[in-house]
């Protein structure tokens, strides 16, 4: 999962992410709960970066990677820091925190921030992604629809599509009741931490969209 440090007089978090005998990933983020909820830190944010940071590196050099609901941007800044070229996505409240955090953490070059609100077109300067995150997304019922729309919609050329997610409520199960219309979903079993989230009710799923 990595390790975090808060800073409350800056409000900031620095996470480091490591992988033995390869050099750290460590990313500085600004947070802010005034936006809403993605203005802070989740877990499963930190799980799904900490498994990118420990799979092979090539799996993400060069490649396009869109996040959805990227919130303070922390997975796709960790994509960025990884070598992908990365798209990270919030509605407007949120996009001022991300330009800070991909600015703090010099990926200016690598990493965009854009607007895309699920369940409307996607817009057209966000390019087809090779690579998919999302990471705490299931927890506004009204979206659950929309959410799985633009999942929909984003798979036209297969993306991965890695999504890891908190279970916390019985509506919950009205999401995946909804997403197994459209995907079929495994449990990533290559994340060496996967036994120690699990206990706290967090899953890391591969989503792949049906036939």
């Amino acid at each position: 999962m990595g390790q975090s440090e808060y800073s409350p007089h800056e409000k900031t978090m620095r996470l480091t992410f490591t992988k033995s005998s390869e050099d750290p990933v460590i990313v500085t983020l600004s947070v802010d709960a005034s936006p809403g909820c993605g203005g802070i830190v989740w877990p499963a944010g930190q799980i799904l970066s900490n498994y990118l940071v420990q799979r092979d590196r090539s799996l993400l050099q060069d490649k396009t990677v869109l996040e959805l609901g990227s919130g303070t941007g922390l997975v796709g800044i960790v994509a960025a820091s990884l070598g992908a070229r990365v798209w990270v996505t919030d509605q407007a409240p949120l996009l001022d925190i991300m330009r800070q955090n991909v600015l703090r953490n010099h990926l200016t070059s690598s990493c965009t921030v854009a607007e895309l609100n699920w369940g409307e077109p996607i817009p057209a300067g966000i390019p087809v992604p090779d690579v998919v995150l999302a990471a705490d997304c299931v927890y506004f019922e009204p979206a659950f629809p929309l959410l799985v729309q633009t999942l929909c919609d984003i798979y036209d050329k297969k993306p991965e599509v890695l999504f890891c997610y908190k279970k916390r409520r019985k509506a919950d199960k009205r999401f995946f009741a909804m997403l197994k219309k459209k995907f079929t979903w495994e449990q990533v079993m290559d994340d060496p931490d996967r036994e120690t989230y699990n206990r706290d009710s967090i899953t890391l799923v591969r989503l792949v969209r049906l036939k």
